[in-house]
């Protein structure tokens, strides 16, 4: 699936009531797209943590059109395996990402940056 109108659709035939009950849902998931319009763009919400970070943001159940609750943590569920067939970790994509220096660089504080640090905590 390519579409959240196309995931809403499924979910209206699965759960019943009308796409537009499931859109925002969808749509929450497949935001990264603005920052990077293609596959990887999964990578930030597409896998367990995520479908919990959905519950979490939208509550544990919706209530479709026709008054079905309807549980948000399912509709994570379904959007992720169509996209990807199964629901990864977020362990599964940070252990396929090529790890590149600039990441992996540490930053020394500086005494004065320090002491700024220490006396905020």
């Amino acid at each position: 699936m390519a579409n959240c109108v196309h995931h809403a659709i499924s979910s209206a035939k699965k759960f019943g009531g009308k796409w537009e009950d499931y859109y925002k849902l969808h749509l929450w998931f497949d935001e990264s797209k603005a920052g990077m319009a293609e596959g990887r763009h999964r990578a930030m919400l597409h896998h367990s943590e995520g479908i919990f970070l959905l519950e979490k943001f939208f509550g544990p159940v919706i209530v479709n059109s026709e008054g079905k609750e309807v549980p948000t943590r399912l509709i994570g569920e379904q959007h992720v395996k169509e996209d990807l067939g199964w629901i990864p970790s977020l362990k599964d994509w940070y252990t396929n990402i090529s790890p590149k220096s600039w990441m992996m660089r540490g930053y020394k504080l500086d005494v004065e940056e320090k002491e700024t640090v220490e006396s905020s905590s």
